[in-house]
């Protein structure tokens, strides 16, 4: 169930960012741009999403890897199909998180230290 859920949000975020850029949000450019950042970030501890980048790295290295849950050989529209949900899970993790990286920004920028 929250599988389902977890994945339901990945979907209607990925169709969110996807229509973003022409409603004024973060165009696809931006959010490629905020990657390394978002990376670095994480890396020196300033941001939060360690987890979730760790998420997507397994995300895309499944998608990339040759060794496949549902081998395409075998059954080819079910191979296909679980490589598809993949990527699409995979787009609409990294679109929901550059646009949460890039607020993150914004609100630091806002931050005055004394």
């Amino acid at each position: 169930m929250a599988r389902t859920l977890k994945r339901a949000a990945a979907f209607t975020a990925l169709g969110r960012a996807l229509m973003s850029g022409s409603k004024g949000g973060p165009t696809l450019g931006k959010r490629v741009g905020a990657i390394p950042r978002m990376m670095k970030a994480t890396a020196k501890g300033h941001y939060d999403g360690g987890m979730r980048l760790a998420l997507m790295a397994a995300g895309a290295a499944y998608v990339i890897s040759p060794i496949d849950a549902v081998p395409e050989a075998f059954l080819w529209v079910f191979g296909l199909v679980d490589d598809a949900v993949a990527v699409t899970w995979l787009a609409g993790a990294v679109l929901s998180e550059t646009e949460r990286f890039l607020e993150w920004e914004r609100e630091i920028g806002r931050v005055v230290v004394k």
